[in-house]
């Protein structure tokens, strides 16, 4: 099986080429990624637990889904596709917002993602991935941004940057 590759992007999001995934996380190299966060008419977040298995950031609490785009594939495409992949039901998604941020692992990867946000509104139960997710919860985002602050370390980091910068974005696409 062919690995997946990333889309190596410069800072207005411009793409300059591609990388296999695992290099590009070796080398620290900026590229394109993407985070979605689905919220319930609760204005509940669904959270996902990623896979004990995972190169980095095992059984850490996240987002909805996170991946990469691939090359031909839009921002919104990208996230349907994962949000199906990982979570087993789809959605409509608008994109919200993009960032840059780096984080590195102890392991000795580095995460440098141009990092798109989208968003979508579902009431459904998904139907995990076990390769990519261990678990999943609803959370309102008052209760994420205090669980945030008591338990830190069992949240990923790209997670913590959009909840600590962004989460008004969340707040003004409430239903």
């Amino acid at each position: 099986m062919k690995e997946e590759q990333v889309i190596l992007v410069n800072e207005k999001d411009e793409p300059i080429g591609l990388m296999n995934k695992l290099e590009a996380h070796e080398k620290a190299v900026l590229h394109r990624a993407f985070s979605v966060f689905v919220l319930n008419d609760k204005n509940e977040v669904m959270l996902q637990q990623r896979a004990h298995h995972k190169y980095h950031s095992p059984l850490l609490w996240t987002n909805t889904c996170c991946s990469h785009q691939r090359a031909g594939e839009t921002n919104i495409e990208a996230g349907k596709r994962r949000l199906y992949e990982e979570m087993g039901f789809k959605t409509e998604l608008k994109e919200l917002f993009h960032f840059i941020y780096k984080a590195p692992f102890d392991n000795g990867l580095t995460e440098h993602e141009l990092d798109h946000v989208m968003i979508g509104y579902s009431n459904d139960e998904p139907n995990i991935n076990s390769e990519e997710v261990e678990s999943w919860k609803w959370m309102t985002i008052e209760d994420i941004k205090k669980d945030m602050i008591q338990n830190p370390e069992i949240y990923t980091v790209w997670f913590k940057i959009i909840f600590d910068e962004f989460y008004h974005y969340l707040e003004e696409h409430k239903l």
